[in-house]
């Protein structure tokens, strides 16, 4: 029992939950491809179209209207409706309808007003072409989607989170939208980016027609080298969450600002001025590696079609709303081609029943079927110059017309008359002929008429990704204490372990037994004794090492960049052995430094001067030169000074005129340091 009441239960919730998903997909957060409007967009502007007289609404009353189609609360109708204002393409506006790039809100509804704008009513609504529907309480009718001239889903874009699915539309130029439509009807290729009404700078070199990944950044101005203002910020954003994200950047020390001050007002400006000792060129850098000075969005335009949610691309919903329009003009073409010719029609029977006298024939009719017959039995000699065979409705029409208009008839008005209908006609006939042409002719129009009311604002550009381990402070410091083997930031180390790095930094571990491994900045983490070098890993730096070889007893020279990592993995820089070691280790490329070999009677000489410029930079993991086929006694840094003297002084002789070797005992034995040692 227990089993069965459960299963009908879990029917009873997938049934519900799968009704649920669907009205929320199609009903209320993703929008409809044929007009690019959401259920409450549209009924919005069908509640404009039907209050339209010309003037301004209050907001309030247009609010009230559209929940007669709406079927939720009035806060969603005016949520809505203030965001579709604010596009600037439907809706005009009268009064505070917020700011889009502080984020203010709008005014309540009953102090700010509304109406369509010219472009709305031109190319949203015709009666002929849109299917209605019962609203939600069978009171009133409702368009299925609107009519639509222009491709409105890239002109407004769109945001909404429906249940397991989500659409994020970016919103394009209109001129750049209606060129595409043209081009598309010319068989050319094209290609449309998105337009943001905020401006700021975009990079969509990862833009994949509607999908992909785009880069907005804000447009910085440097006004003098410790003052930046921002002019322009990126889309999805606000002065208000600009402003917070730059100082909780300067609040964890990434960038150094004195103040921030926001005087936006119609237009973006906000000002920061700069720390002592930081200058705007690299602030400007960590701005859009910190802050929300560069933001990535990732579109996703996701769509109602033919009632099912599907996934598009910019190319195909262009295509779908050029097609469109082309039928819907050639709709309007025959419907415009109907009324023409019954225009046409009536004005021609006009002309005959009263030039033709026909109506003296009715005069001693006596029933109206008489007059009727006796009508179109005057009307029958004339059928070949009427559009279409004479019906009853247009005997009872011409029946209508009054004495004094037969009286007054003006018979060369009628001729013009008729004259103007037959042009009217040839012309509808010619534009059904080439639909093609008829269709660019209107995108121009519209072009010429609306596009110059909305330029381009956002830039297209193309910039490299600011990577904030190199534009990051170098606010910490890290040390090493030899004596407990801690290192950290919180580890108080004397030269040359102690160095200053930032939190992005990776650490370079070289230990004496040529082991070495790079971990993440730490606090405070034991590494051990034995370190020969540490430092930040990842950059250029170039490491002179001499080693020792375990298992010959010689020594070798090697030089190498800072090498490749995987976080934490130890690796070597020569052969595991319990005798090898690290001999030297430094990273200037000039520096010389001065070799003590074991003592050999028969050697030229004990000691050598070598410089590391002399030898190549090979990967890390070359076995290097061998210095010579002595062991390695000592070694000693030669300071420049020293390498210079070293340089301009004569070189000895080594082989004496009876060509024996010299040999210094004394030297090799003393096995002197060079001075300042």
């Amino acid at each position: 029992m227990e089993t069965s009441q459960y299963g009908k239960l879990h029917q009873l919730f997938d049934t519900n939950f799968i009704d649920y998903t669907s009205y929320v997909i199609r009903e209320r957060a993703i929008p409809d491809v044929a007009d690019g409007l959401k259920p409450v967009q549209r009924r919005i502007l069908q509640t404009l179209a039907n209050m339209d007289d010309g003037r301004f609404h209050k907001v309030a009353n247009v609010v009230g209207e559209s929940m007669k189609l709406h079927p939720h609360g009035d806060a969603s109708i005016f949520a809505a409706l203030v965001n579709l204002a604010n596009k600037e393409y439907l809706i005009d506006r009268q009064g505070n309808f917020g700011n889009i790039y502080t984020g203010d809100q709008a005014s309540a509804a009953r102090y700010i007003e509304c109406r369509l704008t010219p472009l709305a009513r031109e190319t949203l609504f015709n009666k002929d072409l849109t299917e209605y529907v019962d609203s939600y309480d069978g009171r009133m009718q409702e368009p299925v989607a609107l009519p639509a001239k222009i491709p409105m889903l890239l002109l407004l874009g769109a945001e909404g989170i429906a249940v397991g699915m989500a659409t994020k539309i970016m919103p394009h130029n209109f001129a750049e939208l209606l060129d595409a439509q043209r081009k598309i009807l010319r068989g050319e290729s094209f290609e449309v980016f998105p337009d943001f009404p905020k401006g700021g700078l975009l990079d969509v070199s990862g833009y994949d027609r509607g999908n992909g990944r785009i880069k907005c950044r804000a447009r910085i101005e440097e006004r003098d080298e410790k003052t930046i203002v921002i002019r322009e910020i990126p889309h999805s954003t606000t002065t208000e969450s600009l402003s917070e994200s730059i100082e909780k950047a300067a609040r964890s020390g990434k960038i150094k600002i004195t103040s921030i001050n926001d005087y936006t007002a119609e237009n973006v400006e906000i000002e920061i001025k700069l720390a002592r000792g930081v200058y705007a060129h690299d602030t400007i850098k960590a701005l859009y590696a910190f802050s929300d000075c560069e933001v990535s969005i990732t579109p996703n335009l996701t769509v109602i079609r033919d009632n099912r949610p599907v996934v598009m691309d910019v190319d195909e919903v262009l295509r779908y709303n050029t097609d469109k329009l082309v039928r819907d003009l050639e709709k309007e073409l025959n419907i415009e081609l109907g009324r023409l010719n019954d225009r046409l029609h009536a004005s021609l029977l006009e002309q005959i029943f009263i030039e033709e006298r026909i109506y003296k024939q009715i005069e001693e009719a006596p029933t109206y079927e008489a007059v009727v017959q006796a009508v179109e039995e005057g009307l029958a000699p004339f059928a070949d110059q009427l559009i279409r065979p004479v019906v009853r409705e247009d005997i009872e029409r011409l029946l209508e017309i009054r004495i004094k208009r037969i009286s007054r008839y003006d018979i060369n008005k009628k001729k013009k008359e008729i004259k103007d209908l037959r042009a009217a006609i040839k012309e509808v006939i010619t534009n059904l002929k080439d639909m093609v042409g008829f269709t660019i002719r209107y995108i121009d129009g519209l072009i010429a008429k609306y596009g110059h009311l909305y330029p381009r604002r956002t830039e297209l550009a193309t910039f490299q990704e600011v990577e904030a381990r190199k534009v990051a402070l170098s606010n910490l410091t890290v040390g090493y204490d030899p004596e407990t083997g801690f290192l950290g930031t919180q580890i108080k180390g004397e030269e040359p372990f102690s160095f200053a790095c930032s939190e992005y930094d990776k650490l370079l571990l070289i230990f004496r037994n040529g082991l070495y491994k790079v971990i993440n900045v730490t606090d405070k983490l034991f590494i051990g004794h034995g370190i020969a070098w540490c430092g930040t890993a990842g950059d250029q730096t170039v490491f002179n090492v001499i080693y020792r070889d375990g298992e010959q007893g010689l020594s070798y020279v090697k030089r190498f960049q800072s090498p490749k990592f995987i976080l934490d993995k130890e690796y070597h820089l020569f052969d595991v052995h319990p005798r090898s070691e690290i001999q030297y280790l430094a990273t200037d490329p000039g520096e010389m430094v001065r070799i003590y070999y074991a003592p050999n009677r028969r050697a030229r000489s004990n000691i050598e001067d070598i410089s590391f410029a002399d030898f190549l930079v090979k990967g890390v993991t070359a076995i290097g030169k061998r210095l010579a086929t002595r062991p390695v006694r000592r070694l000693a840094a030669l300071t420049r000074q020293q390498a210079a003297q070293q340089e301009e002084a004569p070189q000895p002789v080594l082989f004496p005129a009876n060509g024996k070797e010299a040999v210094d005992d004394k030297n090799d034995q003393k096995d002197e340091p060079p001075a300042g040692e």
